[in-house]
């Protein structure tokens, strides 16, 4: 027989669990959502998993936080914004998650953005890129790990207008991160270069990319120099086409994401020298919290970390972090420690700042050369977000009035 005084202590405890922000029925745990499109950017999201993976190990193998174990769990969106938004909602409604992270593609994070605006669900965009994520579209809820287009596209910026090319051609994949990249990249460099001419715009589809058209397009253009956002599977072919037709020769090539390892390595001896890319020069990297991460990264899968691997590491690492900070799990307290909360990474210290809810982790930029017969980044520097990024009364202004 249940005793009245049994119910009160039962009452009491799940009482304290709620104020918590867990769910009564996961005591032991606490849950993040995570969802991605692993089978469709696999260079990417392999490794990436691998980071959040390590994170969780490292955070459990130390008690967890606030006594309990995180756990992960992980669901594929399909790389489609519909499917996306169903696993989220599927996520919170049948898993009792109140946190989730993730997503790849930038359409697919701008829609998980709307739903965590909507429902009032914390949501850490560990990788989309468009700016949209913390500016025009973003709310309370939602707060963005990476370096957004605008913020690689000004790390660019130095290169591109000292190279005092006036004619450029511009590619991209046709989808949000294309798009806004080129965006930015026009008005930085017009801005800096009034008398700048885009000469042509070839925008192919995510994925489907006929590279020789591209290329023969590009050279019947006659720029200058290429600005190109292009990557995975898409700037492999690109490349290789080009070099095969001699595109790049005796022009300036400025190029996001190419010196990542999971787009750079499967190029090997076509990797295109003289780029200046934005990257991931893993082995070269010899600061302590760098060398720190790559060491257990290479003791746990007995592999080199990708650029995804940082990302999902870091994804974790924050996640924890913020929860830390919050002493609970409970939204309105996530999103207030969030704000301005620091996070150590293996590039070192950064935040999320309160203004826009991006994070000011940078990135490296250098060159590409070849070195054994495989390319690499030279001549690179680390780029801090904070120095790339608008100032917060700026960003206010592109925020609806509501997320500020």
């Amino acid at each position: 027989m249940i005793t009245r005084f049994y119910l009160l202590r039962l009452a009491a405890a799940s009482a304290t669990v709620a104020s918590l922000g867990l769910p009564v029925h996961a005591q032991g745990t606490i849950k993040i959502g995570e969802l991605n499109s692993y089978k469709s950017q696999p260079a990417f999201l392999d490794p990436y998993k691998k980071g959040w993976e390590l994170a969780i190990e490292e955070i459990n193998a130390k008690g967890g936080v606030l006594g309990r174990k995180l756990e992960v769990i992980s669901r594929d969106d399909g790389a489609n914004p519909g499917d996306a938004v169903r696993v989220a909602d599927e996520l919170v409604t049948r898993e009792g998650v109140n946190i989730l992270a993730g997503t790849f593609l930038s359409h697919i994070g701008l829609a998980v953005t709307e739903f965590a605006g909507k429902k009032q669900v914390f949501f850490l965009a560990a990788e989309p890129l468009t700016d949209k994520i913390t500016w025009q579209n973003g709310n309370k809820y939602t707060f963005r790990l990476r370096a957004t287009t605008y913020m690689q596209v000004a790390m660019l910026m130095p290169a591109a207008i000292a190279a005092k090319k006036k004619r450029w051609a511009l590619v991209y994949p046709n989808f949000e991160y294309g798009q806004s990249a080129v965006e930015n990249f026009k008005e930085l460099l017009k801005k800096a270069q009034p008398d700048v001419e885009f000469v042509t715009e070839q925008a192919p589809p995510l994925g489907r990319v006929d590279a020789g058209a591209v290329v023969q397009a590009i050279d019947d253009a006659k720029p200058d120099a290429i600005f190109n956002v292009l990557f995975g599977p898409d700037l492999s072919k690109l490349v290789r086409e080009g070099n095969t037709r001699g595109v790049f020769k005796n022009r300036t090539v400025v190029s996001l994401l190419s010196g990542e390892p999971e787009y750079l390595d499967p190029l090997k001896d076509d990797a295109p020298v003289g780029w200046v890319v934005t990257g991931y020069p893993w082995d070269k990297i010899k600061t302590p919290e760098h060398t720190a991460f790559l060491t257990a990264y290479q003791k746990k899968f007995n592999d080199y970390p990708r650029l995804g691997s940082v990302v999902g590491y870091t994804t974790i690492k924050s996640l924890a972090a913020g929860i830390a900070k919050a002493k609970s799990t409970d939204t309105e307290k996530m999103v207030e420690a969030f704000a301005d909360l620091k996070v150590d990474s293996p590039f070192g210290p950064f935040s999320y700042r309160a203004s826009d809810h991006q994070a000011t982790m940078g990135a490296y930029v250098g060159k590409l050369a070849l070195e054994g017969g495989k390319g690499t980044m030279v001549d690179f520097k680390y780029v801090d977000g904070k120095d790339v990024l608008p100032s917060n009364e700026e960003v206010k202004k592109l925020r609806p009035a509501e997320a500020n």
